[in-house]
């Protein structure tokens, strides 16, 4: 499929806008405390980046740094807390995407937005689908990342790649996806969204 038709193909499965965190139909996750929080969510945006490569578009993921508070050395997708100087879930994610990674949001397109994700940690995450025209390098923020890599889109594509980690809290079984590409491996939340964004929007594709 030309790349002009994959892109308005993968944007028509995509929503217009973000959603509201409030009434908005969230994605039920795979963990929750057994305790509910008696907070209100944490309202949080991450960027799926569809990367221009000369062999085909890929997707940019982060290990966190080691020396972070939450979520310490997982992969993850680019992406943070909605601050109040943001607009939107877009401007959040395409800031973080900035701090994190050295994105320019001027080469950044956003093709739409997927439902929002609750969390087992209290957050609802917003995936924010974008494309990306940068020929420079993606550059790891020390301070939050310790490495940027790719995932080609076509390998993030096939079912096949895909299986399940089992976790066991509390004598209870949990499971999320997992995906193990270069001795990467995503599991979690992150790899949650990728296969839901999977099952989306490239699952009839031939890529």
């Amino acid at each position: 499929m030309h790349d002009d038709a994959f892109l308005v193909h993968i944007g028509g499965k995509l929503l217009d806008r973000p959603k509201p965190i409030e009434g908005a139909q969230l994605l039920v996750p795979d963990w929750l405390p057994d305790v509910p929080f008696s907070e209100p969510p944490v309202p949080a945006a991450v960027l799926i980046a569809l990367v221009a490569r000369p062999g085909g578009r890929s997707l940019l993921f982060t290990q966190r740094s080691l020396g972070l508070r939450s979520h310490s050395g997982q992969v993850s997708f680019p992406g943070g807390k909605i601050d109040e100087g943001d607009a939107d879930a877009g401007a959040a994610a395409l800031r973080e995407a900035r701090e994190e990674v050295g994105l320019n949001p001027n080469n950044a397109s956003i093709l739409g937005y997927m439902e929002p994700y609750q969390t087992g940690t209290n957050y609802v995450i917003t995936p924010v689908v974008a494309v990306v025209e940068q020929e420079d390098a993606f550059v790891a923020n020390p301070k939050e990342v310790d490495e940027v890599f790719e995932v080609p889109l076509a390998y993030a594509a096939r079912a096949r790649n895909y299986s399940r980690f089992v976790v066991r809290r509390n004598n209870i079984e949990h499971s999320t996806w997992q995906l193990d590409y270069g001795g990467h491996m995503i599991w979690g939340i992150t790899a949650n969204l990728t296969r839901h964004f999977r099952d989306l929007a490239l699952q009839e594709l031939d890529i």
